[in-house]
């Protein structure tokens, strides 16, 4: 999932998560500073740069990226043992780091989250109260980049009304997940054993 800062990412994640039955959600390590009401270890990760770049140079991030001056990554620890058990996983993540994790995971599978037009974005960040006017302008101009990009993504959900988001989000994760070169061979072997199965070739 990716998309401009403001756009409402976390938002229908966190609606759309609990309809979609087992998924990890990885969790992002930060430098940025935590807002009012975020918690370490479920919103970000937060820690100091010297950590992150320790973290970077000892092969731990599955990818990684700065936005507007703050670092962002993804621990691929997590992200490896929830792929090996075969559970899907969640990654928020900006333009560059999905482009790393396209690049390394041919088989994921990008959602693209477009504000309804660039006022609105605008006003959702100024209404935020969290960024001084610089840092809006780096978020805006980073927006009118990311959304240049589009045709770069799977899909593109657009966040003009939440639930209507939510519901196609969840659909189209259903839909990929019912895709016949996603399933399993305990999957293929269940759907052909018994009365009627499709006779092997």
């Amino acid at each position: 999932m990716t998309g401009a800062s403001g756009v409402g990412k976390d938002s229908i994640r966190r609606v759309a998560v609990p309809q979609l039955g087992t998924i990890h959600f990885s969790v992002s390590a930060t430098t940025r500073a935590r807002r009012p009401g975020e918690r370490d270890g479920f919103h970000y990760h937060y820690v100091d740069r010297e950590s992150f770049e320790r973290m970077l140079a000892a092969g731990e991030l599955l990818e990684h990226a700065d936005y507007v001056g703050d670092y962002y990554g993804t621990p691929i620890g997590p992200v490896e043992d929830a792929l090996a058990q075969g559970i899907d996983v969640l990654l928020e993540l900006e333009l560059v780091g999905a482009r790393q994790v396209r690049q390394r995971l041919a088989e994921a599978v990008m959602v693209f989250i477009a504000p309804p037009s660039l006022d609105e974005l605008e006003r959702r960040l100024r209404g935020r109260g969290t960024d001084d006017e610089p840092k809006i302008q780096k978020r805006l101009a980073r927006a009118r980049e990311e959304i240049r990009a589009i045709a770069e993504f799977d899909y593109v959900v657009v966040n003009d009304d939440l639930a209507t988001a939510v519901d196609l989000f969840v659909s189209i994760v259903r839909a990929e997940r019912a895709r016949t070169g996603r399933l399993n061979p305990a999957e293929l072997a269940r759907l052909t054993e018994g009365r009627g199965a499709m006779p092997s070739n």
